[in-house]
């Protein structure tokens, strides 16, 4: 499913000073929690990349040492790990909502997931390369559950959960990196009208001048639920 991490299990720093053996961070550094480093990574990421987080970077961020983080995380590593799980939280359904069928829990489970991850661009690049954490197992795991129950049989599932994770990331990376201004579009546009002997199709829909994305990621969401609804 995804490949695994790479020496996240390394071994944390042996050497103590006397505060550090009393579990204690130094007094010049401001106190440090694994959930400070966590939002911290990723607001660096939001800001820089993955590219862009280096643990010295983190910890000057943080105001605080670079080996002070190896009391909560192994390495960089764990660091990409824990950030991408922790955006990737799904707080599920409002109540007002709750009682919707099958197909609108599972829409709103991937809008929301395309949202998060287009808030955080970094994410979808960065999710196909990454172990898999407790929230997305808990997403895959409930819109398993929401097929299953809506009567996707158990030898379509998995063909199931890859068509639509396929769906969601390719969608979300393509409008994260698709960045021609209105001026490239319409110059493009003007191009395949000229070339419309070639490429009649493409220039008669008019492609490169359609910038819903949302629409169009709904639209082909539904696509791929009406090949999934149980005949």
């Amino acid at each position: 499913m995804a490949g695994k991490r790479s020496g996240t299990q390394s071994k944390r720093p042996q050497r103590k000073s006397a505060s550090l053996q009393s579990g204690q961070e130094p007094r010049s550094e401001p106190l440090l929690s694994l959930e400070r480093i966590v939002a911290t990574a990723i607001e660096l990421l939001d800001a820089e990349g993955i590219d862009g987080l280096k643990m010295r970077r983190l910890a000057d961020r943080l105001g605080s040492g670079a080996m002070s983080l190896y009391w909560h995380v192994g390495n960089k590593e764990e660091v990409f790990d824990l950030a991408l799980d922790s955006v990737l939280e799904y707080r599920g359904l409002p109540e007002i909502v709750a009682s919707q069928d099958w197909r609108g829990q599972v829409v709103h489970m991937l809008e929301d997931w395309r949202a998060v991850m287009l808030r955080h661009p970094w994410s979808a690049s960065l999710l196909p390369r990454r172990a898999l954490g407790p929230n997305i197992l808990s997403r895959l795991e409930l819109m398993s559950k929401t097929l299953s129950r809506a009567g996707v049989a158990d030898a379509d599932l998995n063909v199931a959960i890859w068509s639509l994770w396929n769906y969601v990331i390719g969608a979300t990376t393509t409008r994260a990196s698709f960045d021609l201004s209105d001026e490239d579009r319409a110059a493009g546009q003007q191009r395949l009208t000229r070339l419309s002997e070639r490429y009649p199709t493409i220039e008669r829909s008019r492609l490169l001048l359609d910038s819903d994305w949302d629409g169009v990621f709904r639209k082909g969401l539904d696509f791929l639920l009406d090949g999934l609804a149980p005949r």
